[in-house]
């Protein structure tokens, strides 16, 4: 191995040494919750949280669809606003066509949103 291979993969050792410390931490971690956690269910833990179902039961009970929808709307809005912080910082540097162009992509995101609104995507029944 050459002298520049070998100082390329010294660069990397650090990074290395994180991901190891990460992985032990984390394994050491999680083991010792599980060996040291209470395992006392009460009727508390065993009802039904924020989604409505039952803790336990039956696992091939039907999930309404508006669940899966309201996330995937959730999933596509939030990640087309993580577009408008980049934007935003860099918008004295890339001129009028950066704001047009942002503007015309949020004008898509518009109309989609219009059209989710209009189809009932948005009502929960």
């Amino acid at each position: 191995m050459g002298v520049e291979t070998q100082n390329l993969l010294m660069n990397y050792l650090p990074i290395l040494i994180f991901l190891g410390i990460a992985v032990a931490m984390s394994t050491v971690f999680t083991v010792a919750a599980f060996i040291f956690s209470k395992k006392a269910p009460n009727a508390e833990k065993l009802s039904a949280y924020e989604c409505g179902f039952e803790a336990f039961g039956d696992a091939r009970v039907r999930f309404d669809v508006q669940f899966y929808l309201v996330a995937i709307l959730f999933i596509i809005f939030d990640l087309e606003v993580a577009f408008l912080f980049p934007w935003a910082v860099s918008l004295s540097s890339i001129g009028m066509f950066g704001f047009w162009s942002m503007l015309l992509f949020l004008g898509f995101l518009l109309i989609g949103f219009i059209y989710e609104w209009k189809k009932g995507a948005l009502e929960w029944q």
